[in-house]
């Protein structure tokens, strides 16, 4: 059979690619947005696993006091509504292997707080006087827990495989012009990965909003929080459009919207879903 260079790369990805991402577009547990996942949760959740206790070896981690306590017990309070959650709408599969773990690291500089797949957390003493009291914790607690519970780390891994993949049937197609483009990566990561980064970002505020609320905090700290945020950045950011991150002013009018709808929702435990999260 002689096809032709083009046709055979055309029927060659087709066949190859088909089974791949078809079945492979799963649905966020809670809010039923479509997502790609092409990479295992055994697999993402074991290199985390490895990350996490890596860095608890090479941080100094601060496991006693009230700032220790304080984390400790606002994720214990919040994983625990979380899971309560998850068991009424049916879906405790999605959380069956995470083995929540809480730390926190000493660094005052650092404004930052991440939950890795599987559940292991950590906080920076930075981050604290953004969060000023457990409410606020409650509020970071919630959203990097989202991420988690959303897969997101899975998805942008699966996602940077797909790119990966389409770029270099692209390029033999193309015969090496992808290759010898020099603004490629910039391209490919402005166009592609930073809005799909900002969907995800605004996802993870609307069910870290949900979760704070369902585990009882005062969840109008959610958007003071982030008024504090932009008081100690001091404007130092840059615009949305370049960013991984929705601009604090989108964030704050967005959970300002969202609280009056998560009240009701998180109380009866209705499912959540996404009023307005597309328009990052």
């Amino acid at each position: 059979m002689n096809l032709k260079r083009r046709d055979f790369i055309k029927k060659f990805s087709c066949a190859c690619c088909a089974p791949l991402f078809l079945p492979s577009c799963t649905e966020v547990a809670i809010t039923n947005r479509k997502q790609l996942s092409i990479i295992s949760d055994e697999n993402i959740n074991q290199q985390a696993l490895q990350a996490y206790e890596k860095v608890k070896k090479q941080e100094n981690l601060i496991e006693s006091g009230p700032n220790y306590r304080a984390v400790k017990e606002v994720g214990l309070r919040v994983t625990e509504s979380v899971e309560e959650y998850f068991l009424k709408m049916g879906q405790s599969d999605t959380i069956k292997n995470y083995n929540w773990e809480f730390i926190l690291i000493d660094s005052k500089d650092t404004l930052n707080a991440w939950c890795m797949p599987g559940g292991k957390i950590a906080f920076y003493t930075g981050i604290l006087d953004v969060t000023a009291n457990n409410d606020g914790l409650a509020s970071v607690m919630g959203h990097e827990i989202a991420h988690a519970v959303a897969r997101h780390s899975v998805e942008r891994a699966s996602q940077a495989l797909a790119i990966n993949l389409g770029t270099t049937i692209l390029d033999i197609a193309l015969e090496g012009a992808l290759s010898n483009t020099s603004a490629d990566d910039y391209l490919v990561s402005l166009g592609l990965s930073l809005p799909f980064n900002r969907l995800q970002e605004s996802e993870a505020d609307y069910l870290g909003l949900a979760f704070m609320t369902m585990a009882n905090y005062d969840n109008h700290e959610s958007y003071k929080v982030w008024l504090r945020m932009a008081e100690a950045q001091k404007g130092n950011t840059p615009p949305e459009f370049l960013s991984t991150h929705p601009s604090p002013k989108n964030r704050i009018e967005k959970l300002k919207n969202w609280i009056p709808e998560v009240d009701l929702r998180s109380v009866s435990y209705t499912h959540l879903t996404l009023p307005t999260i597309y328009s990052v």
